[in-house]
């Protein structure tokens, strides 16, 4: 891939893209096989090119595919349609919700052969176990398992797409692409109503550039990727929480959607936004407030800051991310707390992304299954010695004063932390199993045993208090930042749409900058895994039409 090149410091394309995420290089990649001469600007360095996607676990929600079928999964477009628009709220009566019906509608349709079979030809594999989770917390969210695992995680399809466009750019065609690392898009550039490139800046060398093309593609990232603009956007009359990790890219700052605002582009939802509920502080930040997103064990007691069961209906993963954060940010402090044990912890805990998944990343069938099946002390280890918001403690009294000490008060009366375990340990009476059980909680864990690969991560209904499977753990969490759901009004086309539903001509937007298509695709919350594929179909669509194809199917 090439440097600058052109007159001074001009440099002339037939298209610019802006954003190295995912989005973005998959539509230079389809642009360059097309034979355009593309340009693509990423402000953060060369190592860290492929954006978020480069450290995400690579979770993909995933219709009618082969391993569906093997596990006798009846799905098909029809039924996840319905539970898509039954989840996110969205309404064929609303006129709002036009291209976010679209694109939701391609999605379920599309993902088969343009997400699924793609990948595969890329030489990609899933893990052979489809997972279900946002189920619903009444059954209102996916009727069936849908989330499929990415063996490699989405690093390794990061990788490869890198991998396909220095290929597609080399040789004889290597002047089809020039990649400029380090460098921010300042602004847009206009020509009699038709955006015409951008100016942008070489953030080392303090360097103005102009890079002039009749196309160009915003991959910039959602709206939400600091801590300020999420306040910004917070949907109004609900409780935002005082404190608040980052688990979205800082430079996603939706500084270029309000440029093509500017210009006549619209912004859908800019309040719809997918976070989680389970944050802790990334050891090893890479920008300030950087967090890590725990996959909350199912069979840990959520507690509120005074050490008390939230409820009245208890916390429980892998039901409802969206009910989860409204939950949490509502508590009268900024942090609730997980309480576990060991033996919870071998078998449920895990961190999403690539970063702390090492067996599945690395492609390690082996050791993977092992842990699988026998659990793993490897992670719970790992975060005691580096996380000061993992505690460990033989007895609750002790744990209390460390979740006091941790929390800079005296938040939790030690007698309350007893009386909360008590309390749930009193649902396993001695000879009688869970037969007089009445527990939302255990309810749902036996529900989800129900489905094989939740049965192997999930474990036996147990008092917390069993001899032998000590210590006990305590896990201080704070709601984190992922995703926007809202965008930049797009068709399917991903063309950058005006008021009047009409194209601004030039102007396109992929991925998290057009809400995963349409701007909004998702509505109001997500059935989980639709992100990925999102920015593949988007993309798709952008470089299909950029190379003068017929719209998707």
């Amino acid at each position: 891939m090439s440097g600058v090149k052109g007159m001074g410091d001009t440099l002339d394309a037939d298209l610019l893209v802006v954003g190295g995420g995912l989005a973005g290089l998959l539509t230079a990649l389809g642009a360059v096989q097309r034979g355009l001469r593309v340009t693509v600007v990423e402000r953060d360095t060369r190592e860290r090119l492929g954006g978020l996607a480069r450290w995400a676990f690579g979770g993909m929600a995933l219709v009618g595919t082969p391993l569906q079928a093997r596990a006798k999964i009846p799905d098909h477009p029809e039924r996840a349609l319905a539970d898509w628009l039954r989840w996110g709220g969205l309404s064929p009566a609303d006129p709002a919700d036009r291209w976010p019906l679209a694109w939701a509608r391609h999605y379920v349709e599309r993902s088969r052969p343009d997400v699924h079979d793609w990948l595969r030809g890329l030489g990609l594999r899933f893990l052979p176990a489809v997972n279900w989770v946002e189920r619903g917390l009444n059954g209102e969210g996916n009727s069936l398992p849908r989330y499929h695992v990415l063996w490699g995680t989405s690093r390794l399809l990061t990788l490869r797409v890198i991998a396909a466009l220095e290929q597609a750019a080399s040789g004889p065609r290597a002047d089809r692409l020039t990649l400029l690392c380090g460098t921010r898009v300042t602004a847009l550039d206009w020509t009699d109503g038709a955006v015409s490139g951008a100016q942008a800046l070489d953030e080392a060398s303090g360097r103005v550039l102009r890079l002039r093309a009749p196309q160009v593609v915003l991959a910039t990232g959602g709206l939400n990727g600091t801590l300020e603009g999420v306040r910004a956007h917070w949907p109004a009359g609900q409780p935002c929480p005082g404190e608040l990790l980052n688990g979205a890219h800082p430079f996603a700052d939706g500084a270029l959607h309000r440029a093509a605002v500017q210009a006549g582009a619209r912004i859908a939802a800019p309040g719809a936004m997918w976070n989680y509920a389970a944050g802790i502080p990334h050891p090893q930040p890479h920008f300030a407030g950087h967090g890590l997103s725990l996959v909350p064990p199912k069979s840990a007691l959520w507690l509120d800051a005074a050490g008390r069961r939230i409820g009245p209906a208890p916390l429980v993963t892998g039901f409802d991310t969206h009910d989860l954060c409204r939950q949490v940010a509502a508590q009268a402090q900024p942090w609730t707390w997980q309480l576990l044990n060991r033996r919870i912890a071998r078998r449920e805990l895990a961190i999403s992304g690539a970063e702390h998944n090492p067996r599945i990343r690395e492609r390690q069938w082996l050791p993977f299954l092992a842990e699988t099946l026998l659990g793993s002390d490897r992670l719970l280890d790992q975060l005691l010695r580096e996380s000061p918001q993992v505690l460990a403690h033989e007895r609750l009294d002790g744990l209390a004063a460390q979740m006091n000490a941790l929390s800079g008060g005296p938040h939790v009366d030690p007698a309350v932390l007893q009386a909360t375990v008590d309390a749930f340990d009193a649902h396993f009476v001695p000879g009688q199993g869970l037969r007089l059980a009445n527990d939302d909680q255990l309810r749902r864990i036996q529900h989800a045993r129900q489905w094989g690969p939740d049965r192997l991560r999930t474990c036996a209904p147990a008092p917390l208090q069993r001899r032998g499977d000590g210590p006990f753990v305590a896990i201080q969490l704070r709601l984190i930042t992922r995703k926007s759901l809202g965008g930049l009004v797009t068709d399917l086309h991903s063309r950058v749409l005006d008021a009047q539903d009409q194209p601004l001509p030039g102007l396109y937007a992929v991925g998290e900058a057009a809400g995963f298509g349409g701007g909004n695709a998702s509505g109001r919350r997500s059935l989980e895994g639709t992100f990925l594929p999102g920015c593949i179909l988007t993309a798709q669509a952008a470089a299909r039409h950029l190379g003068g194809g017929p719209p998707p199917a």
